[in-house]
């Protein structure tokens, strides 16, 4: 029985013609009919030159199940969510996000938009996939097209009060991704709403050979376009998306890209300091990841909210979200969930809601974050590929642990002391072990304690191929 090794965690990603083809998403297809025996599934795909190809061949193989499917074109991947949410059907986008041009995938949910990961279906799919062995149904299923843009956009524009909005220019860089299409949808709303954002446009067309580069803005050598364009332009703010727009990435007035984590306790306060609903007695709880964390707990704790930690993952994220009833759930990786929105990840409405607090409070991006970036410095993320991460992990433990306040498991290892604190895990998928340290307002003590942890790994770096 051939292994799919496209099945991941969480979702389904693989190299083109090696682990993904036609014939495997026609089985993926199959197989998901098959398993979950959805009434109706929708479809979308990112623009990747394969994701068409690949979406008819999974659209075949869930109709030869007996489920219909809806195919909503070109989308990314929260587009998808919100069919799940709005039309209480199952959803498959094809998209691999920010993988290399060689790859592609799916995301996968159930009506409502519930994700469905190894623990939740995504194991029993791949088996039977791997069986190629189907059942034969009563029925065909039928394909019909459907555009939900426009209920799409009504919803995002909730998010926002029309009035408050002032006057802005934003750059906005789809990375020739699958956020061009909302950004005209948003833009015609705004004209006539009257909402006074202006947009500067670029690498905004769909273009699946990505001539300016993969879209992946958390990688620092994606973010010069976006940068240079806010100065070049005098803009107000500059946002950048990943292939599918699910993680969107901010930059200041002065083209400086804002790490995530400070974006995470900036709308985490928005939301705690929002009127209360007198008919809503849930309490307000904020879910994060074990990253960094020491500026999103202050934050929530002096806004009278409930900080609760998860493991690092949309699929761990989006459940704690659901069984916390959470308002509001953040990664520092740009990712950001909301409760009305299905508890699911969006990368427009992060951006939304930061245009309408420049406004509010009269204030620039730069200004907005000033303070909690000098009260809680930050490594951001870095990337060390180890020969043997167990061991690696296990060497920081041992030196760092004795002197620690707190030890923390949750995700890889996170070690708290009086003025500074740190987290290494290793990646779920690769020989990869991703540091983030922060300190107490103290950047020089942080950059002493990132470069002592990296002196510790270096005896496990792997050669370079």
């Amino acid at each position: 029985m051939e292994r799919l090794t496209c099945f991941k965690a969480y979702d389904i990603r693989g190299e083109l013609g090696r682990e993904l083809n036609e014939d495997i998403a026609y089985r993926i297809g199959r197989a998901y009919g098959q398993h979950f025996r959805p009434e109706t599934v929708a479809i979308g795909g990112d623009v990747r030159l394969s994701s068409p190809s690949l979406k008819m061949a999974l659209a075949q193989g869930l109709m030869d199940a007996g489920v219909d499917v809806i195919d909503l074109g070109l989308t990314g991947t929260e587009e998808v969510y919100f069919a799940a949410q709005s039309l209480l059907v199952d959803g498959i986008e094809v998209t691999a996000s920010h993988n290399p041009i060689n790859y592609n995938g799916m995301k996968l949910v159930r009506a409502g938009a519930i994700p469905v990961s190894g623990d939740t279906g995504l194991h029993d799919i791949r088996i039977l996939a791997e069986r190629n062995d189907f059942a034969t149904p009563d029925q065909v299923g039928q394909l019909r097209y459907q555009c939900v843009l426009n209920d799409y956009i009504d919803h995002l524009l909730s998010y926002i009060t029309s009035s408050e909005v002032k006057p802005l220019r934003l750059v906005v860089n789809a990375g020739n991704g699958a956020a061009g299409h909302v950004i005209d949808a948003l833009e015609a709303q705004f004209g006539q709403r009257r909402i006074p954002i202006e947009f500067v446009k670029i690498h905004h067309d769909p273009d699946g050979t990505f001539p300016h580069g993969i879209p992946n803005p958390l990688l620092p050598e994606c973010r010069a376009a976006t940068s240079q364009a806010v100065r070049a332009h005098q803009a107000d703010m500059g946002i950048a998306w990943d292939g599918d727009f699910d993680r969107c990435f901010l930059f200041d007035e002065q083209g400086r890209f804002i790490e995530g984590y400070y974006i995470v306790g900036l709308l985490a306060q928005a939301f705690l300091q929002q009127p209360a609903d007198p008919n809503d007695s849930r309490p307000n709880k904020i879910i994060h990841d074990p990253r960094l964390t020491w500026n999103t707990i202050d934050i929530v704790t002096a806004n009278g909210g409930q900080a609760i930690q998860s493991k690092t993952g949309h699929a761990f994220i989006k459940e704690r979200m659901r069984q916390e009833d959470a308002l509001y759930g953040g990664e520092m990786s740009a990712h950001h969930y909301f409760r009305d929105f299905a508890y699911c990840d969006s990368g427009m409405i992060p951006w939304l809601l930061v245009a309408q607090l420049l406004s509010v409070k009269g204030q620039r991006l730069s200004e907005l974050v000033a303070g909690r970036v000098r009260a809680y410095p930050a490594s951001g993320e870095i990337n060390l590929t180890v020969t043997d991460t167990d061991d690696a992990i296990a060497t920081v433990r041992a030196v760092y642990e004795p002197d620690a306040l707190a030890l923390d498991q949750t995700d890889g290892i996170s070690l708290s002391f009086s003025d500074w604190r740190f987290n290494l895990r290793a990646s779920n998928t690769e020989p990869v072990l991703r540091l983030n340290v922060e300190s107490r307002g103290d950047p020089a003590l942080m950059k002493t304690k990132t470069a002592e942890v990296l002196a510790l790994l270096q005896p496990f770096s792997a050669p370079r191929s």
